[in-house]
């Protein structure tokens, strides 16, 4: 199995390679040179299974031989082993043919930790076998800070550096980065927003002095891995209700496309799913370019669903690819004009898009009703994420074929937003009970390339 940029212009690549430097040298995103399938018979083989073994033999085929299947099945299993439910992504039915999938009974209480974990186990792995050490560097709207630190904390072959923007993430997301203890893991909180985040690591990926010296690995959604770990809640969910023999439909709440470019993946791989709709918030690119109107930068607008206030979908970059027919050439083109604001997408990419996804934008006073809507209606407690999912997965479902809606969160990472709009205050696990009372370790920086990565080769020093 080999990967390929979706710039063109860098080398191919084994998943473990791939996994390890996460952002191609050329600036694009590493994806399978082919897509491996699933015959009907190979997924209807799936019901059943205890989640481990599914996500094994969806998996399976993109390792190629990076991995030993024992080394791989054991990876999987210590992935896993900590979610605090034995389906791991439970369905819940909300309405007649609309299912809720829980993805948020992980460590970090998000669905990050399915990708996140797993990670962790596969980069210890693959560290240990080379004898290197490495450092991660992740940017977070609010959910992939906490999982990668929760993965990666206290090994010894891996420094995490994590930016997210300082005052633009729930108290909860922030001290799950800022509470945990262990020497090897450092929460930066920047003065910007999340597209300044992420663009300040991508900055240090392409800065190939400073990549090299430090050993830089990328665990963002701009890591196939994460993707890829991503794709099997979609056979396992949809497996639940009737796959291969009944078509089903996923409604998947995103600002930076990770998640449901995953359900893409499944498709392509044989499942046979009728709709993939993109849900967003007052932050709606995603929305705006797949109904025409280009894709053009704005201003961050602040929410109450946080982790989707994004103007820079980085996995985008992966649907275009494809949409442009696997032109690198093409896909490195429209990145150079995003720099200076935004590009049209050419009228046959587009109509390649809307073949595959569709897409509704709920408003900040429609997430908050649809919290105390659907709690009244179902007894389900939405955070805000999971709601504008349930909003738009309502309005496109169809009676005849099955919505799943992706939650994504667990509602008490958002309390303030989920008690506003429902008179519930959501508590914590008693596994986090403690949260608020552990003490704090996070150091502010400025949004400022040398700055950053200064303190990064300070800290990894001492």
């Amino acid at each position: 199995m080999r990967y390929v940029s979706t710039r063109g212009a860098a080398p191919e690549l084994s998943f473990d390679e791939a996994m390890l430097t996460g952002l191609a040298r050329d600036g694009g995103l590493y994806v399978p040179a082919e897509i491996p399938q699933m015959s009907a018979a190979d997924i209807k083989a799936l019901a059943g299974l205890p989640y481990e073994e599914v996500a094994f033999r969806v998996m399976r085929p993109f390792v190629g031989e990076a991995f030993s299947d024992e080394d791989f099945w054991g990876c999987i299993t210590r992935a896993y082993a900590g979610f605090g439910h034995a389906a791991r992504a439970p369905l819940k039915q909300l309405n007649e043919n609309h299912f809720l999938l829980e993805l948020f009974h992980g460590p970090t209480l998000a669905f990050k930790d399915f990708a996140m974990q797993l990670i962790g186990q596969l980069f210890e792995t693959e560290l240990t076998r080379r004898g290197e050490k490495v450092t991660i560097v992740g940017a977070t709207s609010g959910d992939t800070g906490s999982a990668a630190i929760e993965a990666f904390r206290g090994l010894d072959a891996v420094d995490v550096f994590i930016l997210f923007p300082h005052g633009r993430v729930s108290e909860v997301q922030r001290r799950q980065m800022t509470t945990p203890s262990e020497a090897n893991v450092h929460a930066l909180a920047l003065d910007g927003d999340f597209d300044d985040c992420q663009a300040r690591v991508k900055d240090m990926f392409n800065d190939f002095a400073f990549r090299d010296a430090v050993g830089l690995a990328g665990v963002n959604s701009i890591n196939w891995a994460r993707v890829l770990a991503q794709v099997v809640y979609y056979f396992s969910s949809a497996v639940s209700l009737g796959a291969p023999h009944r078509e089903v439909s996923f409604t998947v709440p995103t600002g930076n496309f990770g998640d449901i470019f995953a359900g893409y993946i499944a498709k392509r791989m044989g499942l046979p799913i009728d709709k993939l709709v993109v849900a967003t918030n007052q932050n709606d690119i995603l929305h705006r370019c797949l109904t025409g109107q280009g894709y053009h930068k704005g201003d961050t607008i602040p929410s109450i669903s946080p982790s989707m206030d994004i103007q820079v979908s980085s996995n985008f970059e992966r649907a275009l690819f494809d949409a442009y027919g696997r032109d690198g050439k093409a896909v490195a083109q429209l990145m150079d004009e995003l720099k200076q604001g935004g590009f049209e997408v050419s009228q046959g990419a587009l109509q390649a898009l809307q073949e595959i996804y569709s897409s509704g934008r709920v408003s900040e006073d429609e997430t908050k009703a649809a919290i105390g809507v659907w709690l009244k209606s179902s007894g389900e407690l939405l955070c805000p994420h999971s709601a504008i999912g349930v909003q738009v997965g309502e309005d496109q479902r169809e009676a005849a074929i099955p919505m799943i809606t992706l939650a994504t969160a667990h509602p008490a990472k958002f309390p303030a937003a989920v008690e506003e709009a429902s008179g519930v205050h959501p508590p914590l696990p008693p596994r986090m009970a403690d949260l608020y009372d552990r003490p704090e370790r996070v150091t502010r920086i400025a949004n400022d390339l040398a700055a950053i990565e200064d303190h990064i080769r300070d800290a990894r020093a001492k």
